[in-house]
Formats: structure tokens, sequence, C-alpha cells
């Protein structure tokens, strides 16, 4: 019954005649009702929690309702055994110090783990939605780790769970005193004159627009750049685009821009929302009805660490990027005092993108490809999704990625003559990226420089 009427309220949704946008927002609320309404959602109508009650004499549901009320005092559902990890016991324990910190930002250098190292530093901006260390996690499976591994002086930037006090800063703040201020450092710690710079994500989009006012200013000190699952060009936003409407907008505008914050729990909650039964419906049921305690998954512990961000900030980034698409226009927007344009990003880059991507869909990721200025842009798709797909390390081989150095117009073209290459992509982009990195010099023997000192660990 449950099946046939769920059928029913889809085929529905489909025969609409909405518009394309309300269409797509009723059909994504009408899978989210059916999804809510299964009947193992609920204790009666699910075999496996009567029999878990039996079993245990009811010890199920009291271990469910403390695990309910636990999660109710968070404001989230619980993912992961967060007992099971501690940020800089068994998370984000790859050697470094703090060399910089200013309001919004820390920036991290890495000590190196080789004999020598290359003189171009390697600048790394992860998403300031989460913690910087979903790309040093665990040993095994730490991008910041096997990038050091490669002898690549590696710096990060951790942002700020920014504060009440904080609230009015902008997108042009994130860009100078995060982006452009980790540079700076990167280049007088090391006495580099020019720097290779990754994004990830949001951190990808702060990365390009950081770029585009550099090639505003002709300055050229960035030698190669890396965007990681980051979309550029917002035409298709993929699912998330079923919560951004002009309403919305403007509803929420007035209020961001006089310095509310946006809480990182919310916007959790909608990118889990994307795939309800996987990050829902299946931990409702674990935790709640059979009262069981979900496993250790240092992925999904990360996921649940999110971060506050600026109102203004997030304010320009929905209106400008996700609305009106003026990044993707040259000149279309200015910021740090300068018109930028992406097609002034000159440099050699590489783009990743992940196939089952439900954040940045592969195919908007594709679109930086054309968007920038370079001849020289080398394009690799990974399987799995936004998260997975990045955090793939070469041991133990897992998943593959797709490559073709050939750049036709049409991404399915560039997937139809592609080669499906078995394990990570990440010896790829090590082969990619060391020529960028320069001569080898020796290993610094202690973090930062006069400049700037070492602060913490």
């Amino acid at each position: 019954s449950y099946l046939l009427y769920g059928d029913y309220l889809h085929e529905l949704a489909a025969a609409s005649r909405l518009p394309p946008g309300d269409k797509r927002r009723l059909a994504f609320l009408t899978r989210q009702f059916v999804d809510a309404v299964a009947p193992t959602n609920f204790a009666a109508t699910n075999p496996e929690v009567l029999e878990e009650v039996v079993r245990t004499e009811g010890g199920s549901l009291v271990h469910g309702m403390a695990n309910l009320v636990a999660d109710v005092g968070r404001g989230r559902i619980s993912l992961s055994d967060e007992s099971a990890f501690e940020v800089g016991r068994n998370l984000a324990v790859t050697p470094g110090s703090v060399v910089f910190r200013n309001e919004l930002v820390e920036v991290i250098q890495y000590a190196p783990a080789t004999p020598t190292v290359h003189k171009r530093p390697l600048v790394i901006v992860p998403p300031c939605i989460n913690k910087y260390y979903i790309l040093d996690l665990k040993p095994s499976n730490s991008f910041v780790r096997h990038a050091v591994l490669q002898g690549h002086t590696v710096f990060i930037v951790s942002w700020r769970n920014v504060p009440p006090e904080l609230g009015h800063l902008a997108w042009d703040d994130y860009l100078e005193d995060g982006v452009l201020a980790a540079f700076d450092v990167a280049k007088s710690v090391t006495g580099s004159r020019t720097i290779n710079a990754l994004g990830f994500c949001v951190g990808g989009t702060l990365l390009a627009c950081a770029l585009a006012v550099l090639g505003a200013r002709r300055d050229r000190s960035v030698e190669s750049a890396t965007f990681l699952t980051t979309m550029l060009d917002f035409a298709d936003p993929g699912e998330i685009g079923v919560y951004l409407s002009p309403e919305f907008i403007a509803a929420r505008k007035p209020a961001l821009e006089s310095g509310q914050r946006m809480h990182g729990a919310e916007l959790a909650s909608a990118f889990s929302s994307l795939r309800a039964n996987e990050l829902v419906w299946n931990y409702v049921v674990r935790n709640y009805l059979k009262g069981q305690t979900p496993p250790a998954f240092d992925l999904l512990y990360w996921n649940g660490d999110s971060a506050n961000l600026a109102g203004p900030m997030f304010a320009y980034y929905l209106s400008e990027f996700y609305m009106g698409n003026r990044l993707a226009e040259p000149g279309a927007l200015t910021m740090a005092g300068e018109r930028i344009d992406l097609g002034t990003l000159t440099m050699p880059i590489y783009v990743y993108a992940s196939r089952d991507d439900h954040i940045v869909p592969w195919k908007s990721a594709w679109r930086t490809t054309a968007l920038a200025g370079s001849a020289d842009v080398t394009f690799v798709l990974g399987a799995s999704g936004h998260i997975a797909g990045v955090v793939n390390p070469p041991d133990p081989p897992r998943r593959s990625h797709w490559v073709n150095e050939l750049l036709p117009d049409d991404p399915e073209a560039w997937l139809a003559r592609a080669d499906e290459v078995p394990g990570s992509w990440w010896p790829n982009w090590w082969r990619w990226l060391s020529p960028h990195g320069g001569p080898r010099v020796p290993s610094p023997r202690s973090p930062g420089s006069p400049a700037h000192p070492a602060l913490d660990p």
C-alpha cells in the first residue's frame, strides 16, 4: 500500500503544470513526504524494531529515548559515535603549527616529512561551512599528510566558527583576511615569491574570486590552482536549488545583511535532506527506534562539526552567485575594489569533480574548464560523492576515476571518451602538481619565520 501510494504521489507531482522551478520544488517536497511516511520509520510497522523491543524487554526503546534526548540537546541527529573521535587525538594529527591568526582565520603550516621540499608552497583553502580537518582526518586518509609526504610545504586556512560579534563580515573580508592573507603568510614564511593554491567546495569559489582579484591587480604570484568539487558557474546548482528562490532570498536577506549569522547546523540539515533516507531516516530508525549507537565514522563526525557564517557574506553568496550567477559574467562583480573576471585565471588549472556529487553536480564543476582563461586545464572525474570522492586515499585502492586529456565543449562527450582508471585520483594530482612545486630545497628546521612565529600546535 505504501509503495502504491508513493508512486501515485510522485506521478501527481510529475503531471503538475507548474513553472520548472516550482515543479522541481514540488517533486522534492513530495519525495520528502513519501520518505517520511515509510512504514519502517514507525515502531509499530517496523518488524525489526518490534523484534528488538521483545529481545531487549523494552531496553531498546529506553536507549532510543536517551539518544533522542541527547540529540535534541545537540540540535541535530548524530550520524557517528562522537565518543570515538577527538580533534588532536585521532583526527587532525598531522604535525603542524599555527603561524598566523586574525579575527577570521588561523593559518597552519605543516611540518615537513622529507629531507627536502619543493620551494614553492601549497596553500589549501577548505570550505568555511565546516572545519578544515576534512582534509586531515586520520593519518591513513589525510589529504594533507599525503601532500606533505610528496615533499610539499603545506599551509591550510582554518576558518573561524563566526561568533555574534563578527556577524557583520562580508565576502570581501573572507577574501582579504582569509585567502589573500594566507597567500601572504605562505610567501613570507617560505621566502618564495610564488605559491600553488587549492580550494575545496566553497573554498574553491573563494579561491577563484581571490585569484580574479589578483588577476585584476596583475599579480602573478599563484603558479597553479586546483579546484576540488567547486562550482563557479551556478546555472545548474543541483538539488540544493530547491531551497533557493527569489522569495526565500528576499525574506532572509535583510536579517543576514544586518549581521544575523547563518548557522552551520541549518546548512547541514539542508544538505542532509537531499539524501533523507540515507542521512536522516536511516539514523532515526537506528538511533531512536532500535536504540543503537551509530558506528564510528570520521567523515560523518566531521559532517556534524559545522561552522557558522557571517550574514552579509552568506547573503552575497546566495544572491550574487546562486541566484544571479554573476560570477560567470566577466566584470559583473566588484570584489576587494577590483572588477573581477575569471578569464584572468591563466595559470595551469586542475579541476576535480565527483560523479555522484549532490551538492556540486559534476557537469557544473566541468564548466570551470571554459570559464577560466587558462590554456592548460586538466579535468578529472572521480567516483562517489561530494566528500567521499575527494577523501579517497590510494591505499587501500577504492573507487575509480576517469581521465581524458581532450576537453570538448560537452561534458558527456568528454566522459564517453575518458579512460576509467582504478583507484584513487590522488596520484594523478601529485604527478600534475610536482612540476609546479619548483626546485627542491632543504626542509625548514622549524615552523614559521621571525615575522610569523609559531603560535600554537
